[in-house]
């Protein structure tokens, strides 16, 4: 399926992605009343980070993915459970029945949307009093070794921003006037990784390969050069995970 942002060459790439908070997703799950069973669609599924941290839960959940590559990258990780169905779709057309699920998740992918209209299409599929949340992972700015990768990309990618990803999603969420009060929940994890799969996850940063255009493989380049100057074989790369919840009115 065609979108505006085409994840095919990023597919392999995006299996090196950290995973999410388990603190939060449990945080999020107990705040939604939402426990084993439960129906979910986690919309631009991908590589199934977010859905076998929901399935592991107990969760009922039906991932949407429009990329090709990816959903067969997701479709693989999650083939021995029985609680996980793929489909093609997007946020904003997910082709799934009106109030089928108790929560609707998007994993890194809300900001990759019409969220005006992925939110309409979020509200029409979720049950009575439903609950929507969107969520990222958000690296530590602060901690060296990123600080340092921050300025390479300055240095290679001038104006370099990050767009919606960082943004409080609340305004948007409350425009909509279809959800209730906007809860904000955070949990912190750290991702250990080897300077290789490290490199391998930042070419799976669309919004970088989008801005950088051309430049893309050299600002690759120049962060596996620091990388190398980094003392050791593995590196720690700290995370927040930031979720935006609301219900359905």
């Amino acid at each position: 399926m065609k979108t505006a942002w085409d994840y095919t060459a990023l597919a392999d790439a995006y299996l090196k992605r950290p995973d999410y908070s388990g603190a939060a997703i449990d945080a999020l799950l107990a705040h939604a009343g939402v426990g084993a069973g439960a129906r979910v669609c986690d919309i631009g599924a991908g590589a199934a980070h977010l859905t076998l941290e929901l399935a592991a839960r107990g969760l009922a959940v039906t991932a949407v993915e429009p990329n090709d590559a990816m959903r067969r990258n997701g479709t693989a990780r999650t083939a021995k459970l029985p609680a996980v169905q793929w489909r093609e779709g997007t946020g904003e057309a997910t082709g799934e029945p009106a109030g089928a699920f108790e929560l609707v998740t998007f994993g890194s992918s809300f900001n990759v949307t019409d969220r005006p209209a992925a939110l309409r299409e979020s509200a029409r599929i979720l049950k009575d009093r439903g609950w929507f949340a969107c969520l990222w992972n958000h690296r530590d700015l602060e901690d060296p070794l990123q600080a340092g990768i921050e300025k390479v990309i300055a240095q290679q990618v001038p104006g370099y921003g990050y767009g919606v990803r960082r943004e409080d999603q609340t305004a948007v969420i409350d425009a909509s006037g279809l959800f209730e009060t906007v809860h904000r929940l955070e949990g912190r994890v750290e991702h250990r990784q080897s300077k290789a799969d490290c490199v391998e996850a930042w070419r799976s940063h669309a919004t970088l390969q989008r801005q950088a255009g051309e430049r893309f493989e050299a600002v690759i380049a120049a962060i596996q050069r620091l990388l190398d100057a980094t003392p050791g074989a593995q590196i720690t790369v700290p995370y927040t995970t930031r979720i935006w919840m609301a219900r359905r009115k």
